[in-house]
């Protein structure tokens, strides 16, 4: 049968192509969860990965959390009991030309980071499977990826409730900012009268990390035990398949060709496009964390500026230091950095708590703006993973779960850039001293000019990165989803293994384009889409 490639008509209407009076609503795609059962023998969706894989993988990550956890308590306790509150425990002897060196203390604040982002990203993970059900019982899971902190089940008692999603973002908060405080040098003399200098722990923020640590994992935890988790997976195939096999989600007719940015408009017949709106366009929530990177960018250029300001009207504030010039510009602190501090008259309590506040209250929006940062980098790889359906190998709906992280360029710019932030805004704004005989007499806060301008230059070309990669367009008329699971169930009207996407039967007045286990014609950039069930509106009577 020959296909007709009649433009699409404007304010078109499905329900003026059936016998009845009424179809859904297109804007009830908003609202996920449907309640009338669908039979699901047709689309195949009686098999769907659970993702045990990603259940064993997540449930180490937190035994790992819980152990990193146990162990950082036992060591901070242990200092503490031993030597004091503002007691240290030696870890690193420095010897020979190293002994004056602040690497050895930063290459331990980098792996300390690097510890940290592995633990909460563990417990995170598991925090937002569980995520995905308290919202589906509610009618508001719209997409595979969500902001775990920033979106909220109903009921403050709910571990994923607006209580503990704050209690959560706060601990993530404190174990960035722990360790941060957690490197200090310590000087001993032996019984020679020779200067000892060693990499020490300092045992507070070690102890503190330590439970913050345990308390994410509780409260990940506790958020797996009050849901029935459908997958564990995180793609957004398994997560669709599954929640049309379990009835929660019924796909919408008339809408093989329309992607997610159509949601809002009348859906209904029609033409491929070349290419697909960004994920700017198609997602208000990416829209709200590009804006709130710039923030990022623009308050920690803000901060730069002034401390440079502090410097020239108090150029001996807290210490001397020399100005801030081509030569004094370094990466790495030293003598000749241009700085600015405060040192505190003692080493009592209440300015270990001064120093908390002050380090997470400055900390924590780049902590945040990390956080929001996957939102961009999911829904882009989910989307991509979708557009494999087009590919030669098709795309594959069971994967290794921890493919995606190692594999997707911008999962691993972010899982890498992480830790390396963190650690940056360490050299920015450092709370140190030297320890002696194992105990700190007082603090030194110190915010370094140059590295502050070293974090904000890293802070841009960050937010470049996600700007450009959240503007950017996919090309060919496959319709973007960016991991939307409504749209995704109206795309794939046959689940498989593997599947192609493309140009399935040829109709009057409309074409049907779906999904295949077995590669498919690529669609016909001239005619009108719409599905295999639309009928001529000839032939209703």
């Amino acid at each position: 049968m020959a296909a007709s490639c009649e433009p699409t008509k404007q304010h078109w209407h499905p329900s003026s192509l059936l016998p009845y009076d009424a179809l859904p609503n297109p804007h009830d795609d908003l609202d996920l969860i449907q309640s009338n059962p669908r039979s699901t023998a047709e689309t195949g969706t009686d098999f769907y990965d659970r993702g045990l894989t990603s259940r064993r993988y997540a449930l180490v990550g937190v035994a790992f959390s819980s152990i990193i956890g146990c162990c950082c308590i036992a060591t901070g306790a242990s200092t503490i009991a031993t030597y004091g509150v503002s007691g240290v425990t030696p870890l690193i002897r420095l010897e020979g030309s190293m002994e004056n060196s602040t690497v050895p203390s930063e290459i331990l604040s980098l792996i300390l980071n690097l510890i940290v982002t592995i633990c909460t990203e563990s417990t995170g993970f598991v925090h937002s499977i569980s995520l995905r059900p308290a919202l589906a019982s509610e009618s508001r899971l719209r997409f595979n990826t969500n902001l775990r902190l920033l979106t909220a089940a109903r009921g403050w008692r709910s571990p994923n409730g607006a209580l503990l999603n704050g209690i959560m973002a706060v601990l993530l908060i404190i174990s960035y900012t722990s360790s941060s405080l957690v490197a200090f040098v310590n000087t001993t003399w032996d019984d020679s009268g020779f200067v000892l200098i060693d990499v020490a722990i300092a045992g507070l923020p070690v102890l503190l990390l330590g439970i913050a640590l345990l308390l994410q994992v509780v409260i990940a935890i506790s958020g797996i035990r009050a849901v029935k988790i459908l997958t564990w997976s995180s793609s957004p195939f398994d997560l669709t398949v599954a929640l049309v096999h379990h009835a929660q989600l019924t796909p919408v007719t008339f809408r093989c060709m329309r992607g997610v940015s159509h949601l809002d408009v009348d859906g209904g017949p029609a033409k491929p496009s070349e290419t697909q709106p960004s994920a700017w366009h198609a997602h208000s929530s990416i829209r709200k964390v590009v804006i709130f990177l710039w923030g990022i960018v623009v308050a920690c250029a803000g901060w730069a500026a002034l401390a440079m300001c502090i410097w020239h009207k108090y150029p001996n504030v807290g210490f001397w230091s020399l100005p801030l010039t081509k030569q004094t510009w370094s990466f790495l602190s030293n003598d000749q950095s241009n700085v600015i501090g405060y040192i505190t008259p003692d080493n009592g309590i209440r300015w270990w708590i001064l120093v908390f506040v002050t380090v997470a209250v400055v900390q924590g929006p780049l902590t945040l703006a990390l956080h929001c940062s996957e939102l961009i980098a999911n829904n882009i790889r989910d989307d991509r993973q979708w557009r494999c359906a087009t590919g030669r190998k098709g795309l594959r709906m069971t994967t290794n779960p921890l493919k995606p992280i190692f594999t997707h360029p911008i999962c691993l710019v972010l899982f890498i850039v992480k830790p390396f932030l963190h650690w940056m805004f360490g050299l920015s704004f450092q709370v140190s001293d030297s320890a002696t005989d194992e105990a700190l007499e007082f603090f030194v806060i110190s915010m370094f000019t140059a590295q502050i301008w070293n974090l904000c230059i890293a802070l841009f070309i960050f937010a470049c990165f996600f700007t450009l990669v959240a503007l950017s367009r996919p090309h060919g008329p496959q319709p973007a989803t960016y991991g939307h699971l409504q749209t995704l169930a109206n795309l794939v009207d046959e689940w498989s293994p593997v599947m192609w996407w493309g140009h399935k039967e040829d109709g009057i007045p409309y074409c049907h384009a779906g999904t295949s286990d077995h590669p498919l014609p690529d669609v016909k950039m001239d005619c009108v889409y719409a599905g295999s069930s639309v009928k001529s509106p000839t032939s209703v009577s």
